[in-house]
């Protein structure tokens, strides 16, 4: 459908489409470098003809307009042709969470009705597993780094690399209606059935754009700018691997992928490669400064914004002892997800060392277009004091206007038409600090306890690598904390001197005395969710009612 324009003029309306994005990149970047791993490099020019095949690939497989076309890989070079392929033909790009069980991806790849999945040969059991009981799939695309052919039990079109050879590339994609969806994805929450979410062209690039302008902007460090090189150690399945992937295109600059995340292999792409920006959850970053092969990797030029769960001081002063720029950010599943960034602004000062530690460790500034409140359950405002805590709502052009097919849980979500993020926190001097998720909140002895603020103690501690508390029943108190710890290598933790620990901060009034857990566990490893993040449901139900 092509754009209207005012009566009587050749004028272009310029739909905000994902196509758009090419434009400017091509003119000054097209021989800049993309990576996958060590096994291909692309420039930017040849990547774009090979989103051109890709869309005549499309069409000769019957793919119209709205239909859906699921990805199951690992990050690659193929993943970042599907960003812009998919949606800039006019199809709905479904980004399949490899990590969910195979009923949960069963029912994102039913409930979304893809209709093509392009599967990595890793994956071939999981998808031989489902096959019977798929509704909707009726073309599969076989995907193999070394080329093997695909294997004669399923209606496989082809092998990728095979298929888009065959075309050109010379694919003018269409004009319509900016509005129209370009991705969608499912929630990783620890409750119930995972929930679609979907963005349009236009949310996307307004997201792209609001990403570029947030990130470049600062005046010296904790800055994504074109002298930079980007690899991504968040999954591109994992909403849009934040966005990024599209902001590096913007900024014309060397990209690297790393397939499969495995942490000799990261290293060895951010030595080789002079990788100088990335983003990660901080499980992940805890992953990288504790593997061997990073104890001599040079990390003093890397930048990294971490996400997806609270940033501790702990982890935080670790990562800065190794000379990384590090910084918080907040988002979720259902706001695309960039909300802000926990950069240094100039209006803070001068800051010393632990200062910084701070700020950085805190949610962030909002991003531009973002409405951000901290709002008691009338809606109304709490004072934005450092202190007075409520729910954070959000307002931003690119949030998700609703879960797909299920209106209850979208009214819900939109509730007094702002996006509830079910996030507790609080505003100081403009930055977010998240003190907890509404379900995490610890009710003892008759005051809400934050779980992320005992973690962040936690982790000063000596030796402590990881930590989580949950709140388990106490007939007394309602609940109490219970914390789980695991010990950095080489190191033996004493429970009670980590209660100790905990304790002096009570003393000292920076927490209530019902803050201080009564019980440590030292623990090899903490639950996680499919993506990377403390799963505090199974901990509770691993260490509820009875649990000594």
């Amino acid at each position: 459908m092509t754009p209207p324009v005012a009566s009587g003029s050749d004028a272009y309306a310029f739909p905000l489409l994902i196509k758009q994005l090419w434009h400017a990149p091509l003119s000054f970047a097209a021989e800049q470098e993309i990576v996958y791993r060590e096994l291909r490099r692309l420039t930017y020019g040849e990547l774009r003809q090979r989103v051109g095949q890709l869309g005549q690939l499309l069409a000769s497989l019957g793919v119209s307009h709205g239909d859906v076309v699921a990805v199951m890989d690992w990050d690659s070079h193929r993943y970042l042709e599907c960003f812009y392929a998919v949606p800039m033909y006019g199809a709905v790009l479904q980004t399949v969470n490899v990590r969910l069980s195979p009923e949960q991806i069963l029912y994102t790849l039913n409930h979304a009705g893809a209709r093509v999945l392009v599967v990595h040969e890793d994956f071939l059991p999981v998808v031989r597993e489902i096959l019977p009981r798929l509704t909707s799939v009726k073309t599969f695309v076989w995907v193999s780094d070394e080329g093997k052919p695909a294997p004669a039990d399923l209606r496989w079109a082809g092998e990728y690399e095979a298929l888009r050879e065959g075309f050109s590339g010379d694919y003018s994609f269409p004009d319509f209606d900016e509005n129209t969806r370009a991705t969608t994805f499912y929630t990783t929450g620890t409750t119930g059935l995972p929930k679609g979410v979907f963005f349009s062209h236009r949310q996307l690039v307004l997201h792209t754009l609001t990403g570029m302008a947030a990130l470049s902007s600062p005046a010296t460090s904790q800055r994504f700018h074109r002298g930079d090189v980007y690899m991504p150690i968040t999954p591109m399945f994992h909403v849009h691997a934040w966005g990024v992937p599209f902001v590096a295109l913007q900024l014309g600059v060397k990209q690297v992928y790393p397939g499969r995340y495995v942490p000799e292999r990261l290293c060895k792409l951010i030595r080789e490669e002079n990788v100088t920006f990335s983003h990660c959850v901080p499980t992940i970053l805890q992953m990288l400064l504790t593997d061997p092969n990073s104890q001599t990797a040079d990390l003093s030029r890397m930048k990294m914004i971490i996400g997806g769960s609270a940033l501790s001081p702990g982890l935080a002063a670790a990562a800065r002892a190794r000379g990384i720029d590090i910084f918080g950010g907040y988002g979720m599943s259902e706001t695309c997800p960039l909300i802000s960034v926990a950069q240094l602004h100039p209006l803070l000062g001068e800051l010393s060392e632990e200062e910084q530690l701070h700020y950085r460790c805190k949610a962030g500034l909002p991003v531009p277009l973002v409405e951000m409140r901290v709002v008691d359950p009338e809606l109304n405002d709490v004072p934005r004091d450092g202190q007075s805590t409520g729910e954070v709502v959000l307002r931003a052009p690119w949030l998700t206007q609703g879960y797909l097919d299920n209106p209850d849980a979208s009214r819900e979500l939109w509730r007094g038409g702002y996006l509830h993020t079910q996030d507790i926190g609080y505003l100081e001097r403009g930055y977010l600090k998240v003190t907890d998720r509404l379900k995490d909140v610890i009710k003892t002895g008759g005051e809400w306890v934050s779980s992320l603020e005992i973690e962040d103690l936690l982790s000063t501690a000596v030796g402590v690598a990881e930590c989580a508390v949950i709140g388990t029943p106490d007939e007394k108190w309602g609940e109490r904390p219970l914390a789980l710890v695991v010990a950095k290598a080489g190191t033996t933790l004493d429970p009670a001197a980590l209660i100790a620990h905990v304790r002096t901060f009570a003393d000292k009034g920076i927490i209530s005395n019902y803050a201080v857990p009564e019980r440590v566990l030292i623990v090899e490893a903490i639950a996680k969710t499919s993506v990377g993040k403390i799963d505090k449901k199974l901990l509770r139900s691993q260490h509820g009612a009875g649990a000594k």
